[in-house]
């Protein structure tokens, strides 16, 4: 794993040991951005489920001003921090090692709008994306926000989450990246 493109292009990223995470690959990383920039003029990130935190340091890479990245896990909230600290992004980053639902609940109280959202929950727990709902309902995304999924082939996301409709799908073997924008 590394940075595709941008300031920090070609930096090598530690992955997370073991099989409680699935980094997105390189391959998929680059079609993300090729879908929906590549490259930004600043905004806010924020990466659920960051794992190794490649997808939102490769979006602070690209252009983006600050990043939220929440993950649970232990083992893959260190591999983050490491990865954070061999970018030099710890001091545009928050860090919460905390579940999803708990992080979205602390946001919303905060006066922040998020210009790119990444939902990468575990595959079998399809509820977590309801969490886009809750953040939609409290206008937590910005008007221009662009909102990137991934899941399992045999997950069937809707076609719109509030006023954000689905822009774009592509596959790659058992994955589907889905883009939402709003209307």
């Amino acid at each position: 794993m590394r940075v595709v493109a941008g300031e920090r292009k070609g930096m090598p990223l530690k992955a997370v040991t073991g099989t409680t995470t699935r980094p997105t690959t390189d391959k998929v990383k680059e079609s993300i951005f090729n879908m929906i920039g590549p490259f930004f003029d600043g905004g806010i990130v924020l990466d659920l489920f960051a794992g190794s935190g490649g997808l939102g340091i490769e979006t602070l890479s690209r252009g983006a001003d600050q990043a939220i990245f929440v993950e649970k896990d232990g083992r893959a909230f260190q591999t983050l921090q490491d990865n954070l600290k061999k970018c030099r992004y710890e001091e545009v980053s928050e860090v919460y090692k905390t579940d999803a639902s708990r992080a979205v609940k602390g946001l919303i109280k905060r006066e922040i709008l998020i210009d790119y959202l990444f939902l990468d929950p575990p595959y079998h727990k399809k509820e977590y994306y309801d969490l886009l709902l809750t953040l939609i309902e409290n206008n937590k995304l910005s008007n221009e926000a662009i909102i990137v999924c991934e899941h399992a082939t045999d997950v069937a996301l809707p076609t719109n989450y509030g006023a954000y409709r689905l822009i774009r799908q592509e596959t790659y073997g058992s994955t589907i990246i889905s883009i939402y924008q709003k209307e």
